[in-house]
């Protein structure tokens, strides 16, 4: 039985339980999840993975990944927002990614809200709701680290009225998890304190 406390890795080194059930988690967790992501087209990849992750294990997702960003020109807005109908027919009949209508449209439409925004808009909105970094204790089991917040709860209000989808609270959490608004690496773990 797991306590959710860190667990050493084949190196000895303590990491968060999660990330040692693969090394592809390895590697990603120790080399991506939770370091500062900044750039609208970075962030609407990864806006548009978790919201295709909703349901699914984000290792089916990463696994995808590459194809993903082949299906999805990049995940440069600017590309995304001029797909056609033929693309997302395309995209419907593509088994490297996750052939679900309702996701894949979603992900059409923000980029084509957001291709109208101002470059930078999404970064700034999306770091404009980092929580105080002091506000809260590094977390000592994953029973500590929540799947929503405040923080994240305003964030998926703010995309929402500007008209993105797919981004409830648990998605915005997974968001800011990942691309490094908040640190959930557990207190003892060997990424916690990584650049």
């Amino acid at each position: 039985m797991t306590t959710g406390a860190a667990i050493a890795g084949p190196d000895g080194a303590l990491r968060c339980p999660w990330a040692l059930s693969t090394d592809d988690y390895v590697a990603y967790h120790d080399e991506e999840w939770g370091r500062g992501v900044h750039g609208d087209d970075a962030l609407f990849e990864r806006l548009s993975l978790e919201a295709f992750q909703s349901g699914l294990s984000w290792i089916t997702i990463l696994r995808r990944r590459p194809g993903f960003r082949a299906a999805f020109a990049g995940f440069r807005i600017e590309k995304v927002a001029a797909f056609t109908d033929a693309d997302r027919d395309r995209l419907l009949a593509d088994p490297g990614i996750i052939r679900n209508r309702a996701k894949i449209d979603a992900t059409l439409a923000n980029a084509r809200v957001l291709a109208d925004w101002a470059e930078g808009d999404l970064d700034a909105l999306i770091w404009s709701h980092a929580p105080d970094p002091d506000g809260r204790p590094a977390p000592k089991t994953l029973a500590d680290v929540p799947a929503v917040t405040p923080e994240s709860t305003a964030l998926s209000k703010a995309l929402k009225k500007r008209g993105l989808r797919f981004v409830g609270p648990t998605t915005a959490y997974a968001l800011m998890q990942a691309c490094g608004l908040v640190n959930d690496h557990l207190e003892t773990c060997v990424a916690r304190s990584a650049p």
